[in-house]
């Protein structure tokens, strides 16, 4: 999915998102499994926050998004870091290669609504690294998607933006419809606009398999950012390896 005006405001929705979690995980995992990570990938960064929180001369990154609006938010936050930012698709990344890991974050994955795409996503990645490279990344469980996502409804109101959030079952099994419309200031009036992002879950088995047959080794599944094995949670996260 790719955003458009919702980059605008991406960064203001998400100013609790957990992203030194992400970080921490991310560096305690390539510690665990991969210490001599380098050159490392962020599959759907948006506006960078986690690729910028990698900053700092330990790896060498590269963000790449659908959003060529999100891509412009994250250079703009730091033009000297270094990062190199690319406007592509990570179900068929073109020219990337020899990166030692590769990050998908804040369910990323569940913007790819089809088997194929998901397939095709694992593919890609797959080739995008080096022998022993990592893949880290997260989904929504279907469970979390049933109980937590269906029939929702979220609303903030701030003095320069508001929003109204509607979640509801998609047409296909496990899928999820986000309705947004946000009004934004705009000198003494507010201006409207609307997005419509879908997402989907997939069963922890197919995910498992779809990896395995790419080619990757599925060293630990866990949940919520406990490092802890685990397949119940809202959020599961994958640590897989380059056979």
């Amino acid at each position: 999915m790719s955003y458009h005006q919702m980059a605008q405001v991406y960064d203001r929705l998400m100013a609790d998102a957990p992203y030194d979690d992400w970080v921490k995980f991310t560096k305690n995992m390539i510690k665990e499994f991969h210490p001599h990570v380098k050159a490392v990938l962020d599959a759907g960064c948006g506006t960078g926050e986690i690729t910028h929180r990698l900053h700092g001369g330990e790896f060498v990154l590269t963000g790449v998004d659908l959003s060529e609006e999100m891509l412009a938010m994250a250079q703009q936050k730091n033009p000297r870091s270094g990062i190199q930012w690319l406007h592509q698709d990570m179900t068929q990344l073109e020219g990337i290669n020899h990166y030692d890991c590769v990050i998908s974050y804040c369910d990323v994955l569940n913007y790819l609504t089809d088997e194929i795409s998901v397939r095709n996503a694992f593919t890609s990645i797959y080739d995008a690294l080096n022998s022993k490279g990592l893949f880290l990344f997260d989904v929504h469980s279907i469970d979390h998607i049933h109980e937590d996502l269906y029939g929702s409804t979220f609303a903030e109101v701030y003095d320069e933006l508001s929003y109204v959030w509607f979640c509801d079952p998609g047409e296909t099994d496990n899928s999820v419809v986000h309705d947004l419309t946000f009004f934004l200031k705009d000198g003494d009036k507010y201006t409207r606009f609307d997005e419509r992002h879908n997402q989907k879950g997939y069963p922890i088995n197919d995910l498992q398999h779809w990896l395995e047959e790419a080619g990757f080794k599925i060293k630990r599944i866990c949940a919520d950012f406990d490092e802890k094995p685990s397949t119940v949670g809202d959020r599961l996260f994958f640590v897989c390896q380059k056979a």
